[in-house]
Order: structure tokens, then sequence, then C-alpha cells
């Protein structure tokens, strides 16, 4: 692509499909971010010349996909769905920028629009893909009874996915298989209902162990928490089977992953046996590894950060200040997280820093304001935290 613009150097196109290859090829494990913002810059200079571009606002997006880097996307996320306001997943775009920096409301509405234009399409693909991003808004935000109505939907959708006629979107069968796992995981997860997690159906074996080691890794955290080690292990020992098979086949990212996944269950698996050192060790294990990679574009976000499940086991083993700071590390990453807000507010209430707990509850009661009424409990406990002088 290097040698094409030099040889049409007045080539727009060419100069987008250039950029294009520079962010598609950088390392996830680089943290300069070197080669998105290399990208970038070619990109946003040909964005000002052609502001209704739909391929440039598209590749943005995409370019900026990471925490440091997501704010400058939002021009062209606020944008993007008027360009093009019919196609499916230009509707869904924005939500990546808007996932990243908790903008969840404007993710919700992009993916409303999306999934009901992917359906109208018959774009299955699609539509589950927009449905896991707005689900995980809505999970953020406590608006609990509109998840449930997500879930619920989910057999009908899955009835529709035909993974050998994916058209267009988001990407290929995998985009699907992706959405069926990760919406009843999150779903359980992110509400800390553990025997609902704990009971997820292990799926039908499909082409991609990644989507199968979404449900393990629910069903394990779910155990470990409700203090069965036993199945907990189990659950683990899956992972690392899931592991190896994608080990094999040479997807080395999706086997990161995976290892991190295992790591995660591992470690509360120790704790529900009582092992609390070997726990945290094993839990620190686990937020080092994720700290060196980044999400895909398939999800919106892991389905438990590795830094807030180990800032509720320093919380759970009476280190407050400690897990205060595994949730601060975690908001920077990930704003605007439900566990990771309320968890903060928690431990800083519990190491007697009742102003930075009253902060914290102040935030999650602003990024609730649409949530459910009476709803989850941790609401009225960050009603009651902000009142408390």
């Amino acid at each position: 692509m290097g040698s094409l613009i030099e040889k049409y150097p007045a080539d727009n196109e060419a100069k987008i499909f250039y950029a294009c290859a520079i962010a598609a090829a950088e390392d996830l494990s680089d943290k300069t971010y070197a080669g998105r913002l290399k990208a970038g810059a070619i990109l946003e200079k040909l964005f000002k010349e052609e502001p209704d571009h739909p391929g440039l606002a598209h590749y943005i997006i995409h370019t900026y996909d990471v925490p440091p880097l997501a704010p400058r996307a939002l021009d062209a996320a606020r944008r993007y769905s008027d360009i093009a306001p019919d196609a499916p997943h230009a509707l869904h775009m924005p939500s990546h920028t808007f996932t990243r920096t908790g903008y969840w409301q404007e993710s919700i509405n992009s993916n409303v629009a999306a999934a009901a234009a992917a359906k109208r399409e018959g774009q299955t693909a699609e539509e589950l893909h927009a449905t896991d991003y707005q689900i995980y808004a809505y999970l953020q935000t406590a608006q609990d009874e509109a998840a449930a109505r997500i879930l619920s939907s989910l057999p009908d959708m899955a009835s529709r996915f035909d993974p050998k006629t994916v058209i267009g979107g988001a990407g290929g069968p995998v985009t699907g298989y992706f959405a069926l796992a990760a919406i009843p995981a999150r779903f359980a997860l992110e509400r800390g209902d553990w025997k609902r997690a704990s009971e997820l159906k292990p799926p039908d074996t499909t082409p991609f162990p990644q989507t199968e080691a979404m449900t393990w890794f629910a069903r394990g955290l779910g155990s470990a928490r409700l203090g069965e080690a036993k199945p907990a292990f189990e659950a683990a020992a899956v992972l690392k089977e899931l592991h190896e098979k994608l080990v094999k086949t040479g997807e080395n990212y999706w086997a990161l992953q995976v290892e991190i996944q295992q790591r995660e269950v591992e470690a509360w698996a120790r704790m529900a046996e009582g092992a609390k050192e070997e726990a945290l060790k094993q839990m620190d294990s686990a937020a080092k590894l994720e700290d060196g990679t980044e999400k895909s574009a398939v999800t919106p976000g892991p389905l438990a950060p590795a830094r807030e499940l180990l800032g509720e086991m320093l919380l759970a083993t009476h280190q407050p200040q400690a897990a205060l700071t595994q949730f601060g590390v975690t908001l920077t990453k990930e704003p605007g997280r439900f566990r990771s807000l309320y968890g903060a507010a928690k431990a800083a209430r519990v190491a007697g820093n009742n102003e930075t707990s009253r902060r914290y509850f102040a935030e999650l009661m602003r990024v609730c304001e649409r949530a459910d009424r009476p709803g989850r409990t941790e609401l009225q406990e960050a009603e009651k935290g902000v009142a408390r002088k």
C-alpha cells in the first residue's frame, strides 16, 4: 500500500487503504500506538477534505478504538450515522467510541437503530453484534429490564442466524457465535447473579473455541463466587483445553484471551478453597497478562476486566486501599463501568475515605440516571452513600 500511494500520490482512496493497512498490522501489545497514531493522522487530514466520506468516519473509529485514543474519534462517531443513515454497520460503529468513553446512552441509541436496520436487511450476524454492544451498555447503566428483554429475544435471533449466509456488516460467522455466547454471560456476571452464571448451558461445539470459552468462563466464575471450588476447577480445565486448541491453530490473540480467563477462574476457585494468597497471586498474573493486550473489535469489553476482579478479591480479603487502586485502574481503561464504580466507592468507604466514596457513588448515580427503580441494591446503597456525611 505504501508503494501504491507513492505511485498515485493524488489518490485519496489509496491513502485511506494505506492508513487501514498500517492500523490493521499493528501489534495489539504495542502500547505506544505508533501505528494507530500514524494511520489516524492520515485519516483525519483526509476527513477534513471529505467530511461526508463514510469510509473515513468508519476507519477513524476503528483506528482509535483503544482507551487512550478513543476520544479522538468522538467527532467521527457523532457524524457517522448522519453520513450513512441506512447502513446497519454504520449505525453501529459510533458505539465503539461511545463504549470506550463511557457514553452509554449514546451507545444504546446507536445499537437500537443498528439492530433494527440489520434485522430489516436480514443481516443477523450484524444484529447480534449490535445487540451485544447494546446489552453491555444497558447493564452498565443498570437498565436491567431492558437487558432482560434482549436476553429473551436471543432465541429468535439464534433461529435466524445462519453462519453460512453471513451478509456484510461486522464480519464472518464468528461475530454471531460470539454474541450468542457473550450476551447470556454478560447478563449474569454484570449483575453478580452467580447462580445463573454457574448454570449456563455449555454451547454446542463451534469452529471458534474463543466463543465457547465465554460460557465456561462464566460458569467457572459463577461457581467459584458461590464457594463451589470443584465445578470452578472443572471449568478452568475446559478453558485450558480450549486455549490449547487455539494455540494449535495459530490463533495466538484468542489463545491469550482464553488463558487470561483460565487464570481468573482458577484464582477465584482457590479463593473458594480458602487459599487466599495463592488466589491473589494468580489473579495478579491474569491482570498483568491482560494489561499487555487489547480487546478485539468484536466485543465491547471483557466479560469481567481482570483488574476489576482483582479489586473485588482484594476487597474480599480486607485490603480496601489496594482494591481502590485496582478499581481506579479499571476505570481509566473502561470508564463508567458499574461494578468498578461501585467497587471503588465501597473500597474507599471501608478504607475510611468518605469523600472519595461519596464521589464514586455520585458518579455511579449519574451513570445510572435511567436505571430501573428500585433496581439493584448497589444503587440503593449508593443513594445512602451520597447522603452520608
